[in-house]
């Protein structure tokens, strides 16, 4: 029955098949920005076809592509839910978004940047945490790090920073942004990985993997011949996607579907 709600992208022209590892399943989460709402009810459709169709113990992970935070009305909320994650039978990974990457950047008191990240998105994560996002513009930076730090407790900020930027599953890569194309994976930057669009987007090529993201906004998931995108704007569109990875099937799920309808 659980099939029933995976939703594979239709117009896709495989160039060759992609594999992950054998016994082991994958759950990728795109971006949440916030949306402490849409995470539950996905984790609970997680929770619900894990026991619709068990794995060993310790085979199911669940990597959440970055964006946690900032646009939506509960970051702080994402952090607590995903970095104290004991209800969902899966290991839990995070990879670093560019939200993040900028939001421990500007804690770290780093010049020129924290009026620019509560501009795109940085007031509502810090209202989330019972800042107010007016009071802190017109302070100095040195003085908004002083308050972030104050409120926002540690063990989200280690969380945070325990984030990576590439996970390997068989012939999959996971990664926030993308890779820069005709770069051996292991000499790609963070940044690139974090913050890249084009050329990525566009290219065609083989990357020796299939690459799963999010960071780019798409109406739906983006499936392409060498990657899918997975980020479809949950924080406006109220829509969250997963991508599942078994074998060799790839299958999504989203918020559109309410897991406790009868």
């Amino acid at each position: 029955m659980i099939r029933s709600l995976f939703r594979k992208a239709a117009n896709f022209t495989a160039r060759r098949s992609y594999i992950g590892p054998p016994g082991k399943r994958l759950y990728a989460v795109g971006d949440i920005h916030g949306r402490l709402d849409l995470l539950n009810n996905l984790l609970r459709q997680i929770a619900d076809d894990l026991r619709a169709r068990p794995v060993a113990m310790g085979t199911a992970t669940i990597v959440f592509l970055g964006d946690l935070i900032d646009r939506g009305p509960d970051s702080a909320g994402v952090i607590e839910r995903i970095s104290t994650l004991d209800d969902v039978p899966a290991r839990a990974l995070l990879l670093l978004g560019n939200h993040e990457e900028i939001l421990l950047r500007v804690l770290d008191a780093e010049p020129g940047l924290a009026y620019d990240w509560l501009g795109f998105g940085g007031d509502a994560c810090a209202e989330s945490y019972g800042l107010s996002a007016t009071a802190m513009k017109a302070m100095s930076e040195a003085r908004i790090a002083e308050t972030l730090r104050a409120a926002i407790p540690p063990a989200h900020v280690a969380f945070l920073r325990s984030g990576g930027d590439t996970i390997s599953f068989g012939d999959y890569l996971l990664v926030h942004a993308g890779i820069r194309p005709g770069i051996a994976i292991e000499d790609q930057q963070s940044h690139d990985l974090r913050w890249i669009r084009q050329p990525f987007l566009s290219d065609t090529h083989d990357h020796g993997c299939f690459v799963i993201h999010g960071h780019t906004v798409t109406e739906g998931v983006d499936r392409r011949a060498n990657r899918v995108g997975i980020d479809t704007g949950a924080y406006r569109t109220g829509i969250l996607t997963a991508a599942i990875v078994e074998d060799d099937e790839l299958a999504f799920i989203d918020t559109t579907f309410d897991a406790h309808r009868s």
